[in-house]
């Protein structure tokens, strides 16, 4: 038979172990509502990265002011769009939305600056029909112009699209650009550099290129300081980084990618050169966005007084 003091310290020891279970019950219901509350918040942050954020198409708007631009091409409107990659997560409804926002801004310059398609990405004959089709329905009153982007290399998609639009293409060539004067703009196009398909200096072969206001479209912005060994560029418009595509408020891109490791967010002003970088409309690699909307951008330039 137990004593007085057995039983106490018996009961005590019952109290304990009691005490403990519910002590392990509390905190395996904490650690259970923070997990499914972490999972649930992974969740719905995927959700959002993949199918808002990679929709609702921005127009980002830019005022261009220049001393060299001359006074007929002041208030030229120019809108530039790039790295569709379509069926990423851009297809057939959303791209011919993109057509209408472009239209609504009535551009005179429209420019693309490549990845018309991913290189791991197959179209159908439709969709090269349906992508035909949206980008002849774009409307300026001047010229349209394209440049390839690295991802256009691996297959002939870019080619049987373009060649029925009337894009002018311009990889490592250039184009002297007559509105309502004698004196023009000079607009150049680079090919890729990650694919080895750079010629600057015949892109530049313009007799006294220097006093003329140049715009020079490139896909891979790091392009820039190659030609700014030689040439003089007032405005230079590229894709490819697509900001980061996934960006935090503070940090910017978490990640940078070959060609566009340098340049990479929206805009940058390198020596006499005002560089913008589109976010571009589609993704690549994952189909995620995060603080970076889909968009187009607006250029208005301004002659300087």
């Amino acid at each position: 038979m137990m004593s007085r003091e057995e039983r106490s310290d018996l009961l005590l020891k019952e109290m304990e172990e009691k005490e403990r279970k519910e002590r392990l019950h509390k905190l395996i219901g904490k650690l259970l509502i923070i997990f499914f509350t972490s999972i649930t918040v992974v969740f719905i942050v995927f959700i959002y990265m993949r199918f808002f954020a990679t929709s609702n198409l921005l127009v980002r708007e830019y005022k261009v002011v220049s001393n060299k631009l001359p006074d007929s091409y002041n208030g030229l409107r120019v809108v530039h769009f790039t790295d569709l990659h379509y069926n990423s997560t851009i297809d057939k409804d959303s791209f011919n939305n993109v057509i209408s926002k472009i239209n609504n801004l009535k551009p005179d310059i429209v420019i693309f600056t490549g990845d018309l398609v991913s290189e791991e990405d197959l179209l159908t004959d439709e969709d090269i029909n349906d992508l035909i089709e949206a980008l002849n329905k774009i409307n300026c009153t001047i010229n349209k112009y394209v440049v390839r982007g690295n991802h256009d290399y691996h297959h002939d998609y870019f080619n049987k699209v373009f060649d029925k639009t009337d894009f002018i293409f311009l990889d490592n060539n250039y184009d002297l650009i007559y509105y309502n004067s004698l004196t023009p703009i000079l607009i150049t196009g680079i090919g890729s550099g990650i694919k080895g398909d750079t010629n600057i200096d015949n892109a530049f072969n313009v007799e006294n290129q220097s006093n003329f206001f140049t715009i020079s479209i490139l896909h891979e912005p790091d392009i820039l300081d190659d030609i700014q060994k030689k040439y003089s560029v007032d405005l230079c418009l590229a894709g490819h980084s697509h900001n980061g595509q996934i960006r935090l408020p503070y940090f910017g891109a978490l990640t940078t990618i070959n060609g566009a490791k340098k340049y990479y967010d929206s805009h940058y002003k390198v020596k006499n050169t005002e560089l913008y970088i589109s976010g571009g409309l589609g993704t690549s690699m994952y189909k995620l966005r995060l603080f970076n909307r889909p968009s187009i951008n607006f250029y208005r330039l301004t002659k300087k007084n």
